[in-house]
């Protein structure tokens, strides 16, 4: 039998929190809801942190609500479950991603994209069933509808495995969307958080993995990553080299980039999937896609469905993330380190320091 959760439990929760736009991240208590029958109660273990933190909590997109505890790349035990629940029991090895909740129930989204749905609740910066803001995973405890709960291989450690609840099913499914695989040429733009593991990914389905990067700094990495090729963006020869190269392109990178130069990179048929977010217009010319046949896409995480089945392929291949764990007190260094791209690749909060 589930273990029931007792009525009006304790769920006063430690975190770290933004108290207005661009405010350090500072400790913060706050009380979780109480949970529902169907509530998934996990204590965090470990948490990821993603560029969107940091866009969030300085206000960069607009919209933010303050205070604000991000976190999205969430890895933990289940604590309790409610009577309802049958998918997890204490002790479960677990993960959340993006969203808690979603408006696939009301008809306008289907299982298949419920991310893009109308009613979907992000895990932060959102607003919960019970009317009050979602809090994040800079924090010791979350309570989650059992149908938002991920359920982590056990060959998979913890920590490594939190920055694929984001950046592993951000790169994972338009790689799986797009047809990444044998015989497919793919490039990877940027090799960071996000293009690392769209290496490792794109290797595993066995495409021929190509770095587009900056310059060769990572090359070595690209290659024991799993690359094929690794070529520097900033030597102008790669664009007349790579001229009709590729099938599928993952752009990652967020800073503003000539995409026409990437396009036309391109053979006939060819997309190129955007996944990172520039703060500006990025202008295009129609003859880039036009000559090629050519698509220009976008892509944002996964559903729930897609994005357990890439936590069993990442079972399967042993692929997690290349990490540096920290203390939650160092949080604002680490924000500016992301910031400079100065972190290989991805750093994940340690949530047991919040009791140092």
């Amino acid at each position: 039998m589930p273990e029931l959760l007792e009525k009006h439990s304790n769920l006063m929760t430690k975190g770290y929190a933004a108290s207005k736009a661009g405010a350090p991240l500072a400790p913060f208590s706050f009380q979780r809801r109480e949970p529902a029958a169907d509530d998934v109660v996990i204590d965090i273990k470990y948490c990821g942190i993603c560029h969107s933190d940091i866009h969030q909590t300085r206000d960069e997109w607009g919209g933010s609500i303050f205070p604000m505890v991000p976190g999205h790349e969430i890895a933990g035990v289940v604590a309790q479950v409610g009577p309802a629940v049958t998918k997890f029991k204490a002790g479960d090895h677990v993960g959340i991603g993006c969203f808690v909740d979603s408006g696939r129930s009301d008809g306008t989204v289907t299982v298949a994209d419920e991310q893009y749905g109308p009613g979907v609740v992000f895990t932060y910066n959102s607003t919960d069933r019970d009317g009050t803001p979602t809090m994040g995973g800079y924090s010791d405890k979350i309570v989650v509808k059992q149908d938002f709960v991920l359920r982590i291989p056990a060959n998979l450690p913890l920590d490594a495995a939190a920055p694929l609840l984001c950046a592993g099913i951000t790169l994972y499914s338009p790689l799986k969307h797009w047809g990444a695989g044998p015989g497919k040429s793919v490039a990877i733009v940027g090799l960071g958080g996000l293009g690392h593991m769209g290496v490792k990914y794109a290797h595993a389905l066995g495409a021929q993995v190509t770095v587009l990067s900056q310059s060769l700094s990572k090359e070595a990495d690209g290659k024991r990553l799993g690359a094929d090729a690794y070529f520097a963006t900033s030597d102008p020869q790669t664009f007349e080299r790579l001229a009709g190269t590729f099938d599928l392109i993952i752009n990652t990178v967020s800073a503003p980039l000539d995409w026409n130069a990437y396009l036309n990179l391109l053979k006939v048929d060819g997309t190129m999937v955007v996944v990172g977010i520039p703060d500006r217009p990025i202008p295009l010319n129609a003859s880039a896609l036009v000559r090629g046949r050519r698509s220009l896409a976008g892509s944002m995480i996964g559903s729930i469905a897609e994005t357990q089945e890439m936590l069993d392929f990442s079972g399967k291949h042993d692929i997690v993330s290349d990490i540096e764990t920290i203390d939650i007190a160092d949080v604002n260094e680490a924000y500016e380190r992301v910031v400079k791209s100065d972190v290989r690749y991805r750093f994940v909060i340690d949530i047991a320091s919040l009791a140092k």
